[in-house]
């Protein structure tokens, strides 16, 4: 089922690939595949997700996006985004940039049922066309023929996606693994797949993540009976938090609370949310029972169990304010458990760390994948890709989904299953796949987009990168008041923040300042003081000067110069 290409301008089509993010990355999937002439190619993009902020390095962000300018300024040629789950790196990015694209939306129905429900928040303003694609089903986005794939992953409805042209069939995995028993949902569809490289592939788009990690992924259920044992055999309170999609680990938790004995109690927003979401389509049953937070505090303590958000120390989750002491209905105390159920993601190593600390001193036991099996991911590791390669056979082989050393580890797995034509590119270099041998064409730009509070700035050079400076040098402010004629009509007046008190000395950072500003005033005869601009970069450059004397450090120093009418 190729897309149709016109035959007028078939002879310098071509198939072209190209990543917004994901490729030297963990999280902000967000891909194109483009058909056709290069002055007229028409495009799909697969998944539009977020990845998180690195603590520090990203100080007040909340999340971060791809900068989609590139397809933003070719919507017209943008036929639509199809997305194979509904993990927050595939499609949290959706509401905020969708309507900068306005293109119709495909997905299963359990992602699409996810992502209606997060429009909902917004109150239906957002009307955003959502086509719901049945499992393994086929259809059509624009000059693209498409087939949805179900694979096993650590959520609903993970669909790897086929998409035939007249140059040939991509295999688009997306986020999979290898699981007889998922616990929730279908296993992969091997049968399909083999059938696919039976058919002929000219590429295969695959998921890197656990590239490095040998053998294959244990199974959900294993998982489960795990968690149960863990669960039956504790003597107080347990918590267990865990990625609030992971709808077979809700149901473990979940089974494993009945079979003790013990009430769930279910804290979090999101968890909230997609509970409802698979109670909708049928992944949990009606009669999913589970209590509020309001209830943790009178059951008692060794018939509980609670099921939290939090797992990598987001700092508005519950399971961070618990951890802090300060959240309104849940707490714990000594001989209580909390289970992390999840793997930790490259950057929220610190914040959950501090959190595991903070626990622990509040005599609390802590179980984490190190210590049992309370978690597998929903990634292949090195035997589940060759089986991968040996059923797809694919032509190209094009690493996705993870750190550049994770592309280059997949990169040589694929090379040792024989296929040959083997390329690692990264954001924004766009890959010619056909005709001809696969080659990198093109650089187009690429970035990321900062959510910060209710805004999306720019991440190269917006607020961000000032704020990220300041936390490392503060900041002088100086204000001065001239008169039209360069006299100074009062004493300048100065302001520091994120500045030491005292240099080595013993003298005050804020009488060095005074020092710069007052020395550099008096410097500068009346009649140049008459140029205000020439005033500010004086003292500015003083300043910076004299606090680096001192400290060994720049700060940022604003001057304000006022110039008034004098007596």
């Amino acid at each position: 089922m190729a897309g149709k290409v016109d035959k007028g301008t078939r002879d310098n089509s071509e198939l072209v690939y190209v990543a917004l993010g994901g490729l030297g990355e963990v999280g902000m999937n967000c891909y194109l595949y483009g058909i056709g002439p290069p002055a007229q190619r028409r495009w799909m993009m697969v998944d539009l997700g977020i990845t998180f902020p690195e603590g520090e390095f990203d100080p007040g962000v909340d999340v971060i996006l791809p900068d989609i300018k590139f397809i933003e300024e070719r919507a017209k040629n943008l036929a639509g985004i199809v997305i194979t789950h509904a993990h927050e790196d595939h499609i949290g990015a959706m509401i905020d940039l969708w309507p900068r694209l306005k293109c119709p939306v495909f997905a299963t129905p359990f992602t699409a049922a996810f992502l209606k429900a997060k429009l909902s928040e917004y109150g239906g303003r957002l009307k955003m066309p959502i086509t719901e694609i049945p499992l393994n089903s086929k259809f059509e986005v624009g000059p693209f023929g498409c087939e949805f794939v179900t694979m096993a992953h650590s959520i609903p409805e993970p669909s790897a996606l086929a998409i035939r042209t007249d140059h040939g069939t991509v295999f688009h995995t997306g986020d999979w693994k290898l699981d007889d028993t998922p616990l929730i949902g279908d296993a992969a569809n091997e049968k399909r797949i083999a059938e696919l490289g039976e058919e002929g592939v000219l590429a295969l788009v695959c998921d890197s993540t656990n590239a490095f990690r040998d053998g294959s992924s244990p199974s959900e259920v294993e998982v489960a009976a795990s968690i149960a044992k863990i669960i039956k055999g504790a003597k107080r309170r347990v918590l267990v938090t865990a990625f609030s999609s992971n709808v077979a680990r809700i149901r473990a938790v979940a089974d494993a609370a009945r079979a003790s004995g013990r009430t769930l109690v279910v804290a979090g927003r999101a968890m909230h949310r997609v509970i409802q979401v698979a109670i909708d389509t049928g992944y949990l049953p009606q009669g999913f029972r589970f209590s509020d937070q309001q209830e943790f505090s009178y059951i008692q303590p060794s018939e509980v169990v609670a099921l939290v958000t939090g797992s990598q120390g987001e700092p508005r989750a519950a399971l961070k304010r618990l951890s802090e002491g300060e959240h309104p209905e849940l707490s714990l105390t000594t001989g209580d458990m909390v289970i992390f159920s999840s793997r930790t993601i490259p950057g929220n190593e610190k914040a959950i760390g501090r959190i595991q600390n903070n626990l622990a001193r509040m005599g609390v036991d802590i179980v984490t994948d190190a210590d049992a099996l309370v978690h597998v991911t929903g990634h292949p590791r090195r035997e589940e890709l060759r089986k991968m390669y040996a059923w797809v056979k694919p032509q190209i082989a094009l690493p996705m989904h993870g750190e550049i050393r994770h592309l280059k580890e997949h990169a040589r797995i694929a090379r040792e299953a024989g296929v040959p034509q083997v390329m690692t590119p990264i954001n924004g270099e766009m890959v010619r796949l056909a005709p001809g041998k696969p080659q990198i064409i093109d650089e187009i730009p690429v970035g990321r987009l900062f959510r910060d509070g209710r805004l999306l700035v720019p991440g190269d050079s917006g607020p961000v990168k000032e704020r990220r400076k300041l936390s490392v040098v503060g900041l002088v402010a100086v204000s001065i008041v001239l008169s039209r004629k360069g006299e100074i009509l009062a004493d300048p007046e100065i302001a520091v923040d994120g500045i030491p008190e005292h240099g080595a000395e013993g003298q005050t950072l804020e009488d060095v300042v005074l020092d710069a500003v007052d020395g550099t005033l008096a410097s500068i005869p009346p009649a140049r003081r008459r140029d205000p601009e020439m005033v500010r970069e004086a003292v500015r450059r003083a300043t910076r000067a004299a606090v680096d004397a001192v400290w060994g450090k720049k700060p940022i120093v604003k001057v304000f110069v006022a110039v008034v009418d004098g007596k």
